[in-house]
């Protein structure tokens, strides 16, 4: 319920938000609006202003709204009211009311980054974990434990890092972006930094999943190896561990941190998927405990890995980030132009086959993210709006004759050769958009189903 919940409440405030933007900007160009409408179907709710023309709706089904404006196009026009219809404004009133509705979406998306960045968010501190085995961070020098004080790709300047989650966001975007990165790390928060360069161009990027984290080798914060909750009828309980043993060995091998020790459980299963015997050392109320621990094999996409049936790690060391009052706002911009720029580079990339179009999602993983999100509480949930707000802006700028950008692309045309597109041409332009659009969305929930049923 509360997926389908946090889904519909996001679906329809971007919606709105962006018919927003084309009917503020309409009425202002002076273009009478008939219209306003949230969503298809059946009208759940109908209500006109006193003086306004323009009927608001909120419809049954949230997937999609308009904005229905008086054009000469659609509708016979009263010769009184033809100043007011859409399609005799100039050229600049068009195509500024056609580009309103993609940018109220990018706005919010500044909005809501800048009162995140005013409010504050808890997040961990930006300390590495053990990297993974063969990972670009281990060949790199990096063992786990290190404090990561600034990082900067190519000749950029460097700049602090504030958390980890802000350390993962630059890991995504250099590793998309083909660029190494250099990470200035040292062993405690204030302590002398040394260079390590990540040799992220190397990487053949093609999906941007957990994958790409696991090749980079930093996939978690530092955390102490320490046994959380145990679940009855798991293989830690039949081994005796309880919640708030310090784990300092298994097999004779000595841990640095919860990273290591998931690993090690991981990898406890035979050839076969056999379960394999550990041999853990623990402290427990600063007694010495030795125990036999053997993790139960579980496959996942078709691999075998050991499961304990226990949180394995303490809580990562966290820090509030939180800006100032002109810094959060440029945050925020920085943001929502670092992820459209994002955005748009995937897209390029999955256009001439060098990113994979299992990148693209479509209902069913943003219905699903809007519930994880939201169980996460407020803070997670408008940062998932953010970025669908962006992707709804950055997607309905692109020129498909369907989209907000096809009619921008028309206006172009008009603007260098004088004229409008043909009637002709316009439908056969519409129809091309719609053929693509639907392909689009075809893989884009194809995408949905496999990634949901795996």
């Amino acid at each position: 319920m509360l997926t389908l919940v946090a889904f519909v409440v996001a679906l329809g405030l971007l919606i709105a938000v962006h018919e927003y933007g084309h009917y503020r900007v309409a009425v202002a160009c002076g273009v009478k609006v008939l219209r306003f409408s949230v969503g298809f179907g059946k009208p759940l709710l109908t209500w006109r202003k006193k003086g306004s023309p323009t009927e608001f709706v909120l419809c049954a089904l949230p997937l999609g709204g308009y904005v229905r404006m008086l054009d000469e196009r659609e509708a016979p026009v009263d010769p009184a009211e033809r100043h007011l219809a859409f399609n005799t404004q100039p050229l600049r009133s068009r195509a500024a009311i056609v580009a309103a509705g993609p940018a109220a979406n990018l706005l919010l998306a500044i909005a809501i980054y800048a009162v995140v960045n005013w409010t504050g968010v808890e997040e961990p501190k930006p300390v590495l974990a053990s990297p993974v085995a063969g990972s670009i961070a281990e060949r790199a020098g990096l063992r786990g434990g290190e404090w990561v004080a600034q990082a900067a790709v190519a000749d950029v300047e460097a700049s602090a890092v504030a958390s980890f989650e802000d350390l993962r966001w630059r890991l995504t975007q250099a590793a998309l972006s083909s660029e190494d990165l250099t990470l200035w790390v040292s062993s405690r928060e204030g302590d002398a930094t040394r260079p390590v360069t990540l040799p992220l161009s190397e990487l053949d990027v093609r999906e941007a999943d957990a994958a790409l984290f696991q090749r980079i080798g930093i996939t978690s914060p530092w955390s102490a190896p320490v046994v959380g909750e145990v679940m009855e009828g798991g293989a830690a309980a039949a081994a005796g561990l309880k919640e708030g043993d310090s784990v300092r060995k298994v097999n004779d091998q000595a841990l640095g941190d919860g990273q290591s020790l998931r690993a090690l459980i991981r990898a406890a299963v035979g050839p076969a998927g056999q379960p394999v015997e550990q041999r853990w050392e623990v402290l427990r109320a600063g007694q010495v405990v030795h125990l036999v621990v053997k993790p139960v094999p579980e496959q996942q996409a078709g691999i075998w890995v050991g499961r304990v049936g226990a949180y394995i790690g303490a809580m990562p060391e966290m820090t509030t980030v939180r800006h100032g009052a002109v810094d959060g706002l440029v945050n925020g911009v920085v943001r929502t132009w670092e992820v459209s720029w994002l955005t748009l580079k995937m897209m390029g990339r999955m256009l001439i086959g060098e990113a994979s179009v299992k990148n693209l999602s479509g209902p069913l993983t943003i219905a699903d993210y809007a519930g994880k999100s939201a169980s996460l509480g407020i803070t997670s949930y408008l940062l998932f709006l953010a970025l669908i707000s962006v992707s709804l802006g950055v997607l309905n700028l692109l020129p498909l004759p369907v989209l907000d950008g096809g009619h921008l692309m028309y206006y172009l045309w008009e603007g260098v050769t004088g004229r409008s597109v043909s009637d002709v041409w316009m439908e056969r332009l519409q129809r091309g958009g719609v053929v693509v659009l639907m392909a689009l969305m075809s893989v884009a929930l194809f995408n949905d189903v496999a990634r949901l049923a795996g």
